[in-house]
């Protein structure tokens, strides 16, 4: 359930777990605008919203709503013309180049439409990979884990020719899980697979927040990838307009087509 910051707007909520310091993520105030004078675009406008630890939220909106710069101002792919983002309580306007860089390999996972797998590379070193370009040393016990949950497990010396779509979206999402991130984002991550094969994809995603603790943050255009989530955020004409917990295909449809009448 959405939970109200003490003396804030309809606007500026908490989503995901409760019960945990602090949120992985927090977005305060946070527009951007693309262009300067009449014909700039107001992409996002003036979103507040934080996303609790442990907690999987879908994010929806007709096209043009602004999905896409949302999840990329929140997870340091762009920067906000204002407003903060704060991963973990630190802001991470404040960080040069170099240093979100880091904190993108290091902090948050991601898992796109694409899996962007490197084709030389098998299961483990694809998934391996974040450590390696952080020189950090593998967690052997967290990686079983993470294959394990993937069900991976039996795949870690094939090359992702290999193997299945579904297969290797499951490689993307075990990377994204390796180095332990504050925070989780996918960008239509079913939108290359059947949707049986989808629906297994959304389980995962669903499982590594209950048995790992994560913290996902997916943006869809599916109403029954969303309905995989705890709670949708829906977003039109840039700003956040409505949430939904424990959605369903259905009701989240049916939002989607009263934002279509706005």
């Amino acid at each position: 359930m959405p939970m109200e910051d003490p003396g804030s707007s309809p606007g500026h909520s908490a989503v995901g777990g409760a019960g945990q310091e602090g949120p992985a993520v927090r977005l305060e105030g946070v527009s951007r605008v693309y262009g300067k004078g009449p014909g700039a675009v107001h992409a996002l406008r003036e979103v507040s919203v934080a996303f609790g630890r442990g907690g999987f939220t879908a994010v929806m909106g007709p096209s043009g709503s602004g999905k896409s710069t949302f999840l990329h101002c929140a997870a340091g792919l762009d920067r906000p013309t204002s407003g903060r983002v704060l991963l973990a309580g630190a802001d991470i306007g404040r960080l040069g180049e170099n240093a979100l860089t880091v904190l993108r390999r290091e902090r948050i996972g991601f898992v796109f439409q694409a899996f962007n797998l490197l084709p030389s590379l098998t299961v483990e070193q694809n998934i391996t990979l974040p450590l390696r370009l952080s020189r950090r040393r593998t967690d052997r016990e967290w990686l079983a884990r993470v294959l394990e949950r993937t069900g991976l497990g039996e795949r870690t010396r094939h090359r992702p020719s290999e193997l299945s779509g579904g297969q290797q979206q499951r490689v993307a999402i075990a990377r994204a899980l390796i180095t332990r991130p504050e925070v989780v984002f996918a960008d239509e991550p079913t939108g290359a697979l059947d949707s049986t094969t989808g629906a297994e994809i959304l389980g995962l995603l669903g499982e590594s927040v209950r048995a790992l603790g994560q913290t996902v943050v997916m943006v869809t255009h599916d109403p029954v990838a969303a309905a995989h989530a705890d709670l949708v955020l829906f977003l039109a004409d840039g700003r956040l307009v409505d949430t939904l917990p424990a959605p369903t295909a259905d009701t989240v449809a049916e939002r989607m087509a009263r934002l279509g009448k706005r």
